[in-house]
């Protein structure tokens, strides 16, 4: 993939609210749990944690709390290999909190991050270290759903075009319907999205978002700003449409023990792929790859495959990578 499309030099930040997250253990419904196991939870710190894991230095930049979460959510994030001197600590308000409450169909979310530390953030971020020697902002479409300074942050950070950018944005659209309603998230998020240079966004969620009947390159007509559009079509294929033309991959079989945190490690796994000037096929099983790592553990970090078996992996002949998936 073209190298030019992020500069060569600067940090890789990404930019979010990070939570505390309780969840039963073992799973089941919040109302017959005994036990509740503490973890932490942030899109934007996942994508970090896995860069690094990938050996891309990533800064998380973001505020918590100074409570015990907060102190609990830097330690996590920092175990990983992921800069967060940045991060500020906010002494009047908290750090957000989410509980996982599984079921039959599926885990349900709840969230406790009105008034966090992290809603706090606003657009003068942009004004100091690390943004300032940044190479790749990476954001999500969490973060302007918190505050209005938080999408006044997002407004500002995308507002210039992308040529008059210093930095590279990447932006994983990640609607959250629990944190805004669809008819107020879609133009925004469109919006946001046209706006960045990289774009991830699932087909259900962009079917969710802006037309029921949408397919990966009518998704990709709606977005012509952006080099290089990811279209996520759940666990069957993953089509990055680039100024070379479309690439399809289809994923990998995978053991699904919990799906929470697999977009953020494709964002990842495929953002280092871009960042190592891979091409677009390369990319796109890198992200396929570090997703599986998250399917396979009930929190949302999962330990990646040894590099050799991931460079096996990449350098697979189609129809041996075809053997691998669910296709």
């Amino acid at each position: 993939m073209n190298t030019d499309l992020i500069p060569a030099e600067g940090h890789v930040v990404c930019v979010g609210e990070t939570m505390a997250a309780l969840t039963p253990d073992p799973p089941e419904p919040l109302e017959d749990a005994d036990r509740l196991r503490l973890a932490v939870a942030g899109a934007e710190s996942n994508v970090a944690m896995y860069l690094s894991d990938h050996g891309i230095p990533a800064v998380w930049l973001s505020a918590v709390g100074d409570d015990p979460l907060g102190r609990r959510v830097l330690t996590a994030v920092s175990a990983a290999g992921v800069d967060v001197s940045y991060v500020r600590t906010d002494p009047c308000r908290p750090t957000g909190l989410m509980v996982k409450n599984p079921g039959p169909d599926g885990t349900c979310v709840h969230y406790y991050r009105s008034g966090s530390a992290a809603s706090a953030l606003g657009p003068e971020l942009l004004d100091r270290e690390p943004v300032t020697r940044a190479r790749l902002l990476h954001f999500s479409g969490i973060t302007p759903a918190l505050s209005t300074s938080c999408r006044a942050l997002m407004d500002r950070a995308l507002a210039p075009s992308p040529a008059r950018r210093p930095y590279a944005v990447s932006f994983d659209v990640n609607h959250r319907a629990a944190l805004w309603p669809a008819d107020v998230a879609a133009p925004v998020l469109r919006r946001l999205a046209n706006q960045a240079d990289i774009v991830l966004v699932g087909l259900d969620e962009a079917q969710g978002l802006w037309g029921r009947d949408l397919t990966a390159e009518e998704v990709q007509g709606l977005l012509p700003g952006p080099r290089v559009v990811v279209v996520k079509d759940g666990a069957r294929t993953v089509t990055a449409f680039t100024p070379g033309g479309p690439t399809t991959v289809p994923a990998l079989r995978t053991r699904v023990v919990e799906p929470v945190g697999a977009g953020d490690a494709f964002a990842a796994g495929f953002l280092t792929g871009v960042l190592r000037g891979e091409t677009p096929t390369r990319a796109v099983r890198l992200g396929h790859i570090t997703a599986a790592s998250a399917l396979q553990v009930t929190a949302d970090h999962g330990p990646l495959p040894p590099p050799r078996e991931t460079e096996r992996l990449l350098g697979l002949p189609e129809e041996e990578w075809q053997s691998l998936t669910g296709r």
